[in-house]
């Protein structure tokens, strides 16, 4: 296993693979190195926050993780998935202490602003395997722009277990701890549904057959990739764009500069100006609106793995009928433990540390408890 002179470009050497279709050939991910660590987060009681309709606090908490951690790192590329309520990352060893206070005071920040609890931990890869699991990772191009990570080996849903016990946890940083949440925004509107129903989709393994599991996870995605688009929510043309922000409370809220109520004036005006420039697709500089709004569509992380399948699918109530049929049958053959959530719209929380550049990441989610509900629904098939 690689030391950590080695482990720092780790993840950068990982050849992009391109058809989501493949994701589940084990040629395509790399063990991490012994001496990274796997980072987790969550929203407590994510159920009773999406009941109160907070839907849009819980995705801005779970993307938060993971601008503060790309901020901490000075925005060097790492392995991350968002869940929804929560998202889970690896860290080569030089990052850890960065790492660790930048959780923390998200953490904080979540409780002090966003009035959730959030809990964190930072797991060793090393006790990830001790107790004999695995983690590895894979890079998905979802377009030229840039890559997501996927993580097999059962690591990542060990990890989050562990947090879950309160094991190698990251206690949240003192109040009034600012974490660096730059780029961190959520401006676009809901996105309706254009083909009947929003559905959140969630499948994990259950039993101890992995070739069934990945036939079972083939065969959705090749249902699921003959529909127009592979089932986007975000249509071309990007999301709805209103003014003022439906979420611009919140991105004043992640703010680091000055009072509450100064931090919403200026993006209040900031978001205007945005507004007016994206409205009539107004070039200014290098900023072309038509190409920045095709990258939000490309870039747009509606599907992913993360030791399960996670997608949020615009699909038309037949197709979700019959994925909901074929998971149906591979749970009661104990292939597979899934959630499945409907709802009318999906919603985006973004990550822009810069316009100026085509990686910028935008965080799908469904509008009416999406991932967490998918879990949720999940856990009582389970019980």
């Amino acid at each position: 296993m690689a030391g950590s002179g080695g482990s720092e470009i780790f993840y950068g050497a990982i050849p992009v693979f391109r058809g989501f279709a493949s994701l589940m050939d084990p040629a395509l991910y790399a063990p991490l190195p012994d001496d990274w660590t796997v980072g987790v987060a969550d929203i407590v009681d994510s159920t009773k926050a999406i009941a109160a309709q907070r839907y849009k606090a819980v995705n801005m908490a779970g993307a938060a993780v993971i601008a503060a951690v790309t901020n901490a790192l000075e925005g060097r590329e790492f392995p991350f998935v968002f869940g929804g309520d929560g998202a889970s990352f690896a860290i080569a060893p030089a990052d850890l202490d960065v790492t660790r206070d930048a959780l923390a005071a998200t953490a904080g920040w979540v409780r002090d602003d966003l009035d959730l609890a959030m809990r964190v931990a930072l797991i060793p890869v090393s006790a990830i395997r001790a107790a004999g699991l695995d983690v590895r990772v894979a890079r998905f191009g979802p377009s030229q722009n840039l890559s997501y990570a996927m993580f097999s080996g059962g690591g990542l849903a060990y990890a989050d277990a562990a947090m879950k016990r309160g094991e190698f946890k990251v206690e949240p940083a003192p109040p009034g701890t600012q974490p660096d949440l730059s780029g961190l925004s959520c401006r676009f509107e809901e996105i309706p549904a254009t083909r009947g129903v929003i559905l959140s989709v969630l499948v994990m393994p259950k039993g101890s057959d992995p070739l069934a599991f990945r036939k079972v996870i083939e065969d959705i995605i090749i249902r699921v990739e003959k529909t127009p688009d592979a089932g986007r929510p975000v249509q071309a043309g990007g999301p709805p764009l209103r003014w003022p922000p439906q979420g611009m409370e919140y991105e004043a809220r992640a703010g680091r500069r000055g009072p509450l109520a100064a931090r919403r004036a200026v993006v209040l005006a900031f978001s205007l100006w945005a507004f007016v420039i994206m409205r009539f697709g107004i070039r200014v500089g290098g900023f072309v609106p038509k190409i920045y709004l095709q990258q939000v569509v490309e870039n747009s992380d509606f599907r992913k793995f993360d030791d399960g399948l996670r997608m949020i699918l615009d699909c038309t109530p037949e197709l979700a009928a019959e994925l909901e049929q074929r998971l149906a049958a591979a749970a009661s053959e104990c292939i597979v433990r899934y959630g499945l959530h409907r709802q009318d719209a999906a919603m985006m929380t973004c990550f822009t540390p810069s316009v100026m550049r085509s990686d910028h990441v935008h965080f799908i989610d469904g509008a009416r408890g999406g991932y967490a509900s998918a879990a949720t629904a999940l856990k009582a098939a389970t019980v």
